[in-house]
């Protein structure tokens, strides 16, 4: 008998069974919004959530409503506000430098009144990086010093699709796993995975310092065993899908570990955003032996964010 009928069964007997709540923490949070939970050394799969449990994340710990249908109630721990905060004002930063602001307008037959103003002999204007207009005035007889520079700023994040992925086996195109997928399930010759982009991020980064590269994946259901599953990360040279068997660059790397259904994000090394940034490494693909960590990956977005 599952998991959840034993949990139902047993709740059943308690009048209490309505009104109580268990803590459980968060193992991953799924593609659907809902999340699984260790409930009790216990794997729960896809258990919804209610609109008061927000900015879900692996490793929190909820009070879940329990029975044949759990549900997650609300997140335990310390008050978010500070936290929100924090968030809403980097936020409002990035809103506010994304829109374009004159102080005041206005025009007249004479000069305008009060202190301050400056006679402008020339008016000179250029487009910035990130798509704003700057305005420079020349003057001939400033009675004021000019305003600071404003800081530089650096460009917003980039996402980069895939262009294309796939599974190989045995050194071919794998003719049953079009979905990137690592190691053996059935004995049948482990699976090598990719993602392809072209040549989308080196041009994305071409001109720019680039501070950090993030990926997020989605693990397919139906994909060996239900608990968490490391991927094993390399990259790869090639921009589109070869006809024969897929060679492998650097790596492994362990960055991220899911269980079905889950989507989570990885953060690259610095020298694997570098050999992806000047184009001497073109995509990323998975690799694993054996059944242990056998596993089918979805995703493979790419977010590139910039240093000043």
């Amino acid at each position: 008998m599952g998991v959840r009928e034993e949990l139902g069964k047993d709740l059943a007997r308690s009048t209490a069974a309505v009104s109580k709540t268990v803590t459980v923490q968060v193992v991953d949070v799924t593609d659907t919004g809902a999340v699984n939970v260790d409930y009790s050394g216990a794997l729960l799969l896809d258990v919804p959530c209610t609109d008061a449990y927000r900015n879900r994340q692996a490793g929190d710990w909820v009070a879940m409503r329990p029975g044949s249908k759990p549900v997650v109630m609300w997140r335990l721990g310390d008050d978010p506000a500070e936290v929100d905060e924090s968030r809403i004002r980097e936020i409002a930063d990035d809103v506010a430098h994304d829109v374009q602001v004159v102080r005041a307008v206005s025009w007249g037959t004479g000069a305008p009144p009060g202190a301050g103003w400056q006679s402008v002999t020339a008016m000179f204007m250029r487009k910035t990086s990130q798509g704003k207009v700057e305005l420079y005035a020349q003057v001939d007889n400033p009675t004021d010093t000019p305003p600071d520079e404003p800081a530089g700023r650096a460009p917003g994040p980039v996402k980069v699709t895939p262009t294309d992925s796939g599974s190989w086996r045995n050194g071919r195109p794998d003719d049953y796993a079009s979905t990137p997928t690592q190691g053996d399930w059935t004995g049948g010759g482990n699976r090598r995975g990719a993602w392809f982009y072209g040549s989308k991020i080196a041009q994305a980064c071409a001109g720019k310092t680039v501070a950090k590269m993030t990926v997020q994946f989605t693990r397919r259901r139906g994909s060996g065993v239900n608990a968490k599953r490391p991927m094993h990360l390399y990259l790869h040279n090639y921009t589109s899908a070869p006809g024969g068997q897929l060679n492998l660059g650097a790596g492994p790397e362990e960055l991220v570990s899911l269980s079905v259904g889950a989507k989570g994000t990885a953060t690259l090394p610095a020298s694997w955003r570098n050999a992806l940034a000047s184009g001497s490494a073109r995509g990323l693909a998975i690799y694993a032996s054996g059944r242990n960590d056998y596993a089918a990956f979805t995703g493979g977005t790419i977010t590139i964010t910039f240093s000043a």
